[in-house]
């Protein structure tokens, strides 16, 4: 564990005068500020390993886990990568990939991931497969499963890679994340993860039967944050869902304020749910398995170029109404959506964004696609 955070967390036993001003949640150390986001080509260690060693990501985000795990089926749990402009996808699923231990990105053979460095130019050149969908939920590993794998990766990894944070990825309801919690924390206090950790709380799936993202939900977001310690010993923020109205961005500003020493940072922003692409491209007429399932169709969470435009607007207007909340003024704002090359890291920060996060992105391109952004914006962070 890092020095600067073993002073963090010794700092619980000291005394603190009385009239001394509250203790501000920890900041998130990142740099440079680029990092992949909770996804399923963030699965598996392989995963992990290529994500942390590549020199243009300053930190990593797992896949979201749960205490138990997420029971993933092949038939029901698909992504597709497509092209905006045509509808033509690239079919892959993750769940056989990862019951084998390999690398999500590899298992599909149409999103080469050729890692980080001299191949980057390549992540250029590959087809325009940038949006996507997916019906998926979460990890199959546990949370336990990614702290024993940070582990080993703290071993087996170069020492120049330990000052990447590592941004663990959770969900669950209110007591499972306040556990999800207590566990990260042990681990963060222990000599076996030598990498900063952090907390996200995925509050924004669209794709769990019966269970609306809790986000959207202002009762619900503060059950979870009334969950969680005030303030945290390690970074703690919340994956958001993309908001569309001004309501709706009031309302999660007003559940925020009380809980504002609880959170370093938010996510913004996840997913559009109830998309539909048709895995054919859908030039023809409808058929028997556009009825029954088969294949034909996906309907899932949106993520890529076409919800960048969307993900700007909400990154611009949460730093607009935390910049004039005193509460959470002091939040970090990682921002996502549909980010793909130097350009569309400039736009989401010009928006706000203190950290850029990439998905559909790197299932798209591979990892070489961070290095290619660096490259794109000549290093200037």
């Amino acid at each position: 564990m890092p020095l600067e955070q073993q002073q963090q967390l010794g700092q619980e036993g000291e005394n603190t005068p009385a009239l001394q001003m509250p203790l501000p949640p920890p900041k998130l150390s990142i740099h440079p500020p680029l990092l992949n986001t909770a996804c399923p080509w963030a699965t598996t260690e392989t995963d992990l390993a290529a994500l942390l060693s590549c020199a243009a990501t300053g930190a990593v985000t797992t896949r979201t886990s749960l205490l138990g795990g997420f029971a993933h089926d092949d038939a029901a749990h698909r992504f597709v990568l497509f092209d905006p402009a045509t509808t033509i996808t690239t079919t892959t699923t993750t769940a056989a990939a990862a019951r084998r231990g390999d690398s999500v990105a590899a298992a599909a053979a149409a999103v080469d991931d050729d890692g980080c460095g001299d191949d980057a130019r390549q992540a250029e050149e590959r087809p325009a497969a940038v949006g996507s969908v997916n019906s998926l939920g979460y990890s199959p590993i546990t949370l336990d499963g990614y702290l024993a794998i940070l582990a080993r990766l703290s071993g087996s990894l170069p020492a120049h890679t330990h000052r990447k944070t590592v941004i663990v990825s959770v969900t669950g309801d209110p007591p499972s994340v306040a556990r999800c919690h207590e566990r990260i924390l042990l681990s963060a206090a222990s000599s076996a993860i030598r990498f900063p950790l952090a907390m996200e709380v995925n509050l924004s799936c669209p794709n769990i039967p019966s269970a609306p993202p809790p986000a959207y939900s202002p009762p619900q977001l503060a059950s979870f944050l009334a969950a969680l310690p005030a303030p945290p010993r390690v970074p703690v923020g919340i994956k958001l869902p993309p908001f569309t109205y001004d309501t709706q961005f009031a309302d999660l500003v007003h559940a925020l304020r009380p809980f504002g020493r609880t959170l370093s940072f938010v996510t913004a922003t996840n997913t559009l749910g109830s998309c539909l692409v048709f895995e054919d491209g859908g030039g023809r007429d409808a058929s028997e398995s556009d009825k029954d399932g088969n294949g034909a169709m996906l309907r899932g969470g949106m993520a890529g170029a076409p919800l960048h435009p969307l993900a700007l607007g909400n990154v611009s207007t949460l730093r607009r109404l935390f910049d004039e909340s005193d509460e959470l003024r002091h939040l970090d704002i990682i921002g996502v959506g549909g980010v793909i090359d130097g350009d569309g890291y400039r736009r989401m920060k010009r928006a706000g964004a203190a950290v850029v996060g990439l998905a559909t992105g790197l299932g798209s391109r591979g990892v070489a696609v961070f290095d290619a952004i660096e490259r794109d914006i000549n290093s200037q962070w």
